[in-house]
């Protein structure tokens, strides 16, 4: 058993990259500079499967991963538009963040059509959830970014993955692994459980991996989505995209021969290979591309997909209940209520049932510190908590560095607007 590390190593996480890898007798693994603990495998973590592969390592946020695309403005051209804050409001208004919320403005995609006539038949039954949410970001560490490169053009970053429609089908398969149907709630293990590995011959293995596809298809497909509203709001169009997975399983040639390689919070970086990597809110994110040589092939041609968490998310916010409460449907109203109720300002609108968290005990952040020190920078914040905050994470030019021998910058892009999903919601399809 081989294992890469790269910079100050997690116990923790290599125990689990450990465990998972003797279940499944795998020869080579790689814990990447942001690692940090994760479901049974590490976040920032990838493993070669030789015939086998594993729902619990790709996890529930099947196919997550991160777009980039440069437009045609620069920074005086947005300025003209009337600046950073109108253009985020606007991202806001259009596209919906959180768990659980259908999209503002639904939009047909091909990917559809190949939900409703799925191969796993049993995704069939979640195509009106996935048509209600396709080109939704999410909530958690998810984002969209307005950000200018070091020639002062602007380009635009998301981050999310392939939300209820991926979060149903890996705890589905889940069930299955344990002899429960499809549909049915799994027994949940803590997070040091033994992964879950299907062979790749078998009949479950050859169900996951179809329906793995189908569900980074939706995933990629949201982002073009996404990506796509922010140009039209905009009014640009894009010139360069870079678009990949980190969490998902693909069929890889290593040292000649053939693996399974799960990578959870991992990105493929194989030579000449691009990829968007997001720092933490109000951080500068880049645009890389893998090198070949003797690190890669150790690392299994993997990269770091974000700076990677330093500190808990209860921990920074503390602790927090949920309540379910009613909000209005005006998109651009923010009345939530205790008990269902007609909004006094919109009667005609209607409400819905949300979910709000409320503080139950501080946490170590100071929340509204962040957002000032962040308007200092001149980053135009929406949404966004405690629990994502700049300290929470490790720096990005710092992993980057551990990695230095398999990859190279091309793009330092820092952020003039972050969009997330605010601290009254949680979100069970981050990763």
């Amino acid at each position: 058993m081989e294992i890469k590390t790269f910079g100050s190593v997690d116990e923790r996480s290599l125990a689990q990259l450990r465990r998972c890898m003797q279940a499944g007798d795998a020869e080579w693994g790689v814990l990447c500079a942001d690692h940090h603990p994760g479901y049974s495998q590490p976040i920032g973590g990838g493993i070669a499967y030789e015939g086998y592969v594993s729902p619990s390592g790709v996890g529930f946020d099947i196919g997550c991963g991160n777009k980039a695309a440069e437009t045609t403005l620069t920074r005086a051209d947005l300025d003209a538009l009337g600046g950073v804050e109108p253009v985020m409001r606007e991202i806001t208004r259009r596209i919906s963040f959180g768990v659980g919320v259908p999209a503002k403005e639904r939009v047909d995609h091909p990917v559809l059509d190949k939900i409703r006539t799925a191969d796993f038949s049993p995704q069939r039954k979640l195509a009106k959830l996935a048509a209600e949410q396709l080109g939704t970001v999410g909530a958690g560490n998810h984002y969209v970014n307005l950000m200018e490169d070091e020639e002062g053009r602007i380009w635009v970053g998301v981050h999310f993955g392939s939300r209820g429609f991926g979060y149903k089908t890996a705890s589905g398969f889940l069930a299955l692994a344990q002899g429960l149907p499809f549909d049915a709630r799994a027994r949940e293990g803590g997070m040091d459980a033994p992964p879950v590995l299907f062979p790749i011959d078998s009949e479950l293995g050859s169900a996951y991996v179809s329906a793995m596809r189908l569900a980074g298809e939706y995933a990629h497909a949201g982002r073009d989505v996404v990506v796509s509203k922010v140009l039209e709001i905009l009014g640009t169009e894009a010139v360069y995209e870079v678009h990949n997975h980190h969490n998902f399983a693909w069929v890889e040639e290593h040292r000649g021969r053939r693996y399974w390689v799960v990578r959870k919070g991992c990105t493929p970086a194989w030579p000449g290979q691009e990829g968007f990597v997001g720092g933490s809110m109000g951080d500068d994110s880049v645009i890389l591309e893998g090198v070949g040589g003797e690190e890669a092939e150790e690392s299994l041609y993997s990269t770091v997909h974000g700076a990677g968490r330093v500190m808990s998310r209860t921990r920074a916010a503390g602790r927090v209940r949920s309540r379910r409460m009613w909000s209005c449907r005006n998109r651009d109203c923010e009345r939530v209520f205790e008990k269902k109720q007609p909004c006094p300002d919109h009667p005609d609108a209607g409400v819905r049932r949300i979910r709000v968290e409320q503080q139950v005990t501080p946490g170590v952040v100071d929340w509204p510190a962040v957002q000032e020190r962040l308007r200092r920078k001149g980053i135009v914040l929406i949404g966004g908590a405690a629990d994502e905050a700049p300290e929470v994470y490790k720096r990005l030019p710092d992993v980057l560095a551990a990695h230095a021998g398999s990859i190279r910058v091309q793009h330092t892009l820092h952020p003039l607007g972050v969009a997330m999903a605010g601290p009254e919601v949680v979100d069970p399809y981050k990763d």
